[in-house]
């Protein structure tokens, strides 16, 4: 009787064992993304590009909206689990609001045909981070005044390969 033992975790030589393997690996793992979601209401995204380029995908609701809040809380090295969810409101209201006065003082103090492209991009950012925070914050509200719609997506797992939707 042959048991299995521990996987030795290397990379496969031999490259048509390797393609098995990552589709099989793949397929368990937008399962266990899908099965995350459904069970524990978790927002997921999952983005796998496989050794050729193509991308696979799975979201649980909107990778663009999960993006949007990745890089809310998680890029800007926050994280969700501390701290007061009340102070984070505060915070983000001053945020956006010395945000939008830094615009306001931009605008009064450089006339943008005149500017150069290091001021033009500074505006630029000042505005695209602005922006990210304002959609940020309306997809936490409409999440906390209509509930999770976690799992509304029943496309279990989207996978798509590059240039098809």
């Amino acid at each position: 009787m042959a048991r299995r033992g521990r996987v030795q975790l290397r990379r496969i030589e031999d490259k048509a064992s390797r393609q098995v393997r990552f589709s099989k690996r793949r397929a368990g793992l937008f399962k266990k993304a899908f099965e995350l979601a459904l069970l524990c209401d978790a927002e997921v995204a999952l983005l796998v590009f496989s050794p050729a380029g193509k991308l696979y995908e799975y979201s649980s609701s909107s990778i663009e909206g999960t993006y949007d809040r990745y890089h809310q809380f998680g890029g800007a090295g926050r994280n969700m689990n501390e701290g007061d969810a009340s102070s984070n409101n505060d915070e983000d209201s001053s945020n956006i609001q010395s945000g939008l006065r830094e615009i306001a003082a931009w605008s009064l103090q450089n006339n943008a045909d005149e500017s150069d492209a290091n001021k033009l991009e500074k505006l630029e950012k000042l505005l695209t981070d602005a922006l990210r925070t304002t959609k940020s914050k309306k997809m936490l509200a409409k999440q906390n005044s209509s509930g999770s719609t976690s799992g509304e997506n029943s496309n279990w797992p989207r996978a798509h390969e590059e240039g098809r939707a």
